[in-house]
């Protein structure tokens, strides 16, 4: 007959050390299960969901001048159709800046880029090789032989950039759609989503949440600024340099840069290949020089300066995150994955620090940067859990100690 004692028993004859290890290992099994488990269904959900993060990042960029218009009395609908007309006239202008400087750049970039092949061909011919003309036109005709074969991939590669057109637009038209809701009623939504929640831990995910989009606001503010710098600096050396093309190269690395670290180095490269077939070896080599110092200023100056303040992410974490969102969804991954590291970072410090457990909700302006930097209010700030029922309740008691 089993006894009372009979677990107790088999227990003590199981090392304490393999139990650990056992109650770790199922657990870490069972964290790394659900996170493969979110992460498919984030992939299955791309075209819906990152479309939502790019809003959410431009909500966070236009948010605060929403909410300086209502502070000066202008209704919210009415403030979100300011910023966003505004906000769609800029980008519309600028877009077509670059495109009208790219088209008039383009023949000339077009002819150094034939007077650079000439000079391959005669360097190939003159050169080390020593090709002759009925070798270089053998290669020509191998390249060409080579285009035909694969016509049917090249089409089909087409039709398939065709489609993921048509897919960027709806997820542009749904971005925006998405946009005008987080502008107009955000905090409504959230308030919304909080009624998940347990009512007894309701207010400190409610802190928790807004402490991680204030996170937000200074992470989109301090990219914005580091992404002027990388693009004006990069600019201005390309335009000293000679290189073609500069305000669209200069407007490809600004958007580069809100990808943390690697952004700006891709699409740098870019510049320098450029600079490479139009001007030669050693201008490509002085916009590398370029691309390196403005990349110093980046990585220890700009973002421990701003980024550092904003986010408190270590760039290990930051170049893991990069990774993992590129695994798991691509470039638009590798743009969400630092904001989303960053909302989690900040909102977890919330729930875990003790200065949040009486800090009301309510009185965090997640438009200032400060607001996601714990801290302690006070006894006067106590959540109220329970409503106007605890307002007046504290009324009343106040109204009995005087």
């Amino acid at each position: 007959m089993i006894g009372v004692g009979t677990p107790d028993w088999e227990s003590s004859k199981v090392p304490p050390l393999l139990r650990v290890s056992a109650a770790l290992s199922w657990r870490f099994v069972a964290v790394v299960g659900a996170l493969y488990i979110v992460s498919q269904a984030v992939g299955y959900m791309a075209s819906v969901m990152i479309p939502v993060g790019i809003a959410l990042l431009l909500a966070a960029l236009l948010s605060p001048a929403v909410t300086q218009l209502t502070r000066v009395g202008v209704p919210r609908g009415l403030a979100t159709g300011f910023v966003l007309v505004g906000g769609l006239a800029v980008v519309g202008g600028v877009l077509t800046f670059v495109i009208t400087e790219f088209s008039n750049g383009l023949p000339e970039l077009q002819n150094q880029v034939t007077a650079s092949l000439s000079t391959i061909r005669d360097w190939l011919k003159d050169g080390p090789l020593h090709l002759s003309e009925l070798q270089l036109q053998q290669y020509v005709d191998q390249l060409l032989e080579t285009v035909k074969a694969n016509q049917g991939e090249i089409t089909s590669g087409a039709l398939t950039t065709a489609a993921t057109v048509g897919e960027l637009l709806t997820g542009l038209v749904l971005a925006l759609f998405t946009l005008i809701f987080f502008l107009h009623d955000g905090d409504g939504i959230w308030r919304f989503i909080t009624r998940i929640v347990p009512r007894d831990v309701r207010a400190r995910a409610d802190l928790a949440g807004r402490r991680g989009f204030a996170s937000l606001v200074s992470y989109v503010r301090a990219t914005a600024v580091v992404a002027v710098v990388d693009a004006v600096g990069v600019g201005i050396g390309l335009w000293i340099v000679g290189v073609p093309l500069v305000v669209p190269l200069a407007a490809l690395v600004f958007l580069g840069a809100f990808i943390p670290i690697v952004g700006a180095v891709i699409t740098g490269v870019v510049a320098v290949l450029i600079a490479l077939v139009a001007n030669g070896p050693v201008a490509a080599a002085v916009v590398l020089a370029i691309l390196i110092g403005v990349m110093q200023l980046e990585s220890h100056v700009l973002q421990p300066l701003l980024l550092g303040r904003a986010v408190k992410l270590h760039p290990l974490a930051v170049v893991l995150a990069i990774s993992t969102g590129l695994v798991v969804a691509g470039i638009a991954g590798a743009l969400l994955s630092v904001p989303l590291l960053a909302v989690l970072n900040s909102g977890i410090r919330s729930l875990l620090s003790d200065a949040d457990k009486h800090v009301d909700p309510r009185r965090v302006d997640v438009d200032e940067p400060q607001a996601s930097a714990p801290k302690d209010l006070g006894d006067e700030h106590r959540v109220d859990e329970l409503g106007s029922d605890d307002d007046d309740k504290k009324k009343e008691s106040g109204r009995g100690r005087r």
